[in-house]
């Protein structure tokens, strides 16, 4: 292959669908990243997979609402391009309570509001929350219902989107790790490394994620469960075959080694408040991952123009609901002035001149 116009280091989740995009805008694109083509060394693997732009905005800055709103829309698109099919459902997202957390509720309905990102929640009492979701039984007489928030296979996603790497002549260069006196050469470097370019965020700080995989023959989920609570936030998010994803740790810590006990009893004590039929589950796998965060948990985008050099970072836990945004924020820069990119406006990322 002839020297690049593009070169992805990184190939998690953004990475691969920064480089599969601009294959498709016609840019000629190479991709390194030290883990295999499955994916098993980003913060993507160990992942619920969620595109939920209202639920995660709860307690999030305004632009994650309105970058998340966009993926939302992008997101069936780009999957529908992809030579494989991935699971992918968007069926909306349960809040629940129990009845000493009603004031959690209450603050999580008003900041809906507050947020305006039109989000149509219903209020929903017990019959009503027994038609949407009969697998909760009579554990809650009260929820509320986000409608039309998604989730996607995340494993299965990052398989697609190696075949899609494929399958539109990107240079793949998996198990190979890239030193930044050792670049790539190529027209622009991106660099999608996450906490492996910590050196050139000062600030970039790692936060711990743990999840536990179930299955579940006795339980059909139709939606994404959230429980509110000050403390265990938990999420409950339905795979095929009737295994679930268990998490919702962000724990400020860098680091990766294996879930602790206590991790695992908070998890699944929580999960199983919410869905006492997990009782009878059984654990498929428990993981965990550091994700990349600055300071005010928000991605942000660094375009080195001198050294043509793209950074990326900061995705937080918000991979799977920004990264369809991020990418086309920066194909835009890019690809600026051509017509490639000439359909592509920049959201609400940060976009930093230089370091």
């Amino acid at each position: 292959m002839t020297r690049p116009d593009i070169c992805v280091v990184g190939g998690g989740l953004l990475g691969r669908c920064l480089a599969w995009r601009a294959a498709k805008a016609g840019a000629q694109v190479a991709l390194y990243d030290a883990a295999s083509s499955a994916g098993e060394g980003s913060a993507a693997w160990v992942a619920a997979g969620m595109i939920a732009p209202f639920s995660e905005a709860i307690d999030a800055a305004p632009q994650i609402g309105f970058m998340g709103r966009r993926s939302l829309d992008l997101w069936p698109r780009w999957l529908s391009e992809l030579p494989v099919q991935v699971f992918y459902r968007n069926d909306g997202t349960l809040l629940l309570w129990h009845c000493e957390d009603s004031a959690e509720a209450i603050r999580v309905e008003k900041l809906l509001v507050l947020r305006r990102l039109k989000a149509k929640v219903g209020n929903l009492g017990t019959a009503g929350l027994n038609d949407l979701e009969p697998a909760l039984g009579t554990t809650f007489s009260r929820a509320l219902h986000v409608p039309g928030e998604a989730w996607v296979d995340n494993r299965g996603l990052l398989h697609a989107l190696a075949l899609a790497l494929a399958e539109n002549k990107v240079e793949c260069h998996w198990g190979t790790r890239v030193t930044d006196d050792a670049r790539p050469n190529a027209g622009v470097v991106v660099d999608c490394r996450g906490m492996g370019a910590k050196h050139a965020w000062p600030k970039l700080r790692g936060v711990r994620g743990e999840i536990v995989r179930l299955h579940a023959p006795d339980v059909e989920l139709r939606h994404m469960l959230r429980l509110l609570h000050p403390r265990y936030a938990v999420y409950i998010i339905p795979r095929p075959e009737r295994r679930l994803v268990v998490g919702a740790t962000s724990i400020e810590s860098g680091d990766s080694s294996a879930i602790s006990v206590r991790g695992v009893l908070e998890l699944l004590t929580s999960a199983y408040s919410v869905l006492p039929a997990l009782g009878e589950a059984r654990v498929l796998e428990f993981n965990t991952q550091v994700r990349p965060a600055l300071p005010d948990n928000a991605p942000a985008i660094c375009f080195d123009r001198k050294r043509n050099l793209l950074n990326i970072n900061g995705l937080y836990r918000h991979g799977f609901l920004l990264t369809p945004a991020l990418v086309e924020d920066a194909l835009a820069l890019l690809f600026k002035g051509t017509a490639s990119g000439a359909d592509l406006e920049p959201t609400q990322a940060k976009v930093l001149a230089c370091m």
